[in-house]
């Protein structure tokens, strides 16, 4: 019987997506209080009319301004709700996930190479950035808005590749999502699911990446 354990070639790169990785992101959390006791139909709202897939537009580089009226004139009923899907964006935000955050640090002072890739709009991200003294630790960030396509179209793997100029194979990729790891592993990164800190620790840990 063959107990070899599949090689893994040593990691020179470590790039991090960055909503629900290192600081928790979502919706709702900015709708509950606009819905107070309504909890239906801010489960809805949120799965029909300002869904995920709207947002994702987003992402793709499409202003707020313009994809708030779109949606507006599908559901004028809701005019007041969408439009707060821009004033209450920072509302979404629910802290740094703060297990995670130290552990960049670490892999900063260790001296690793860290780059960001996120599905992030285009307008939002500077600010977001300059809020968190985090990000500095990146050499570089790959934003979706900017680039104007999302993970987990393979195009913004191959830019994430083109700025780097590390190799796939030495590249270690993590984010919380299923379809963005699978598209990362078949660009021939290696990776990593996020579900928490601690399981993120283990597993560098268990790559000798980090000691402790």
């Amino acid at each position: 019987m063959n107990n070899l354990v599949p090689y893994e070639p040593p990691i020179k790169a470590i790039i991090f997506d960055i909503g629900n990785v290192l600081v928790r992101w979502g919706p709702r959390r900015a709708y509950v209080p606009l819905f107070k006791d309504r909890p239906q139909e801010l489960d809805f709202f949120l799965s029909t009319v300002c869904t995920l897939e709207w947002h994702t537009r987003h992402d793709q580089g499409v202003p707020f301004s313009e994809n708030i009226r779109f949606l507006q004139k599908q559901y004028p009923e809701y005019a007041p709700m969408i439009a707060a899907y821009d004033s209450q964006w920072d509302n979404m935000f629910g802290g740094i996930i703060e297990g995670t955050i130290q552990i960049l640090h670490q892999l900063h002072d260790l001296n690793y190479t860290l780059f960001g890739l996120t599905n992030f709009p285009a307008e939002k991200f500077p600010a977001f950035k300059q809020n968190h003294d985090f990000m500095d630790l990146f050499l570089d960030i790959i934003v979706s808005g900017e680039e104007k396509i999302t993970k987990p179209d393979p195009r913004i793997y191959q830019i994430l590749l083109n700025r780097t100029g590390i190799p796939a194979t030495h590249s270690l990729f993590i984010d919380d999502r299923l379809e963005n790891i699978i598209a990362a592993r078949k660009m021939g990164l290696q990776t990593h699911q996020f579900t928490s800190p601690e399981n993120l620790r283990t597993y560098l840990i268990r790559r000798q990446i980090i000691s402790r």
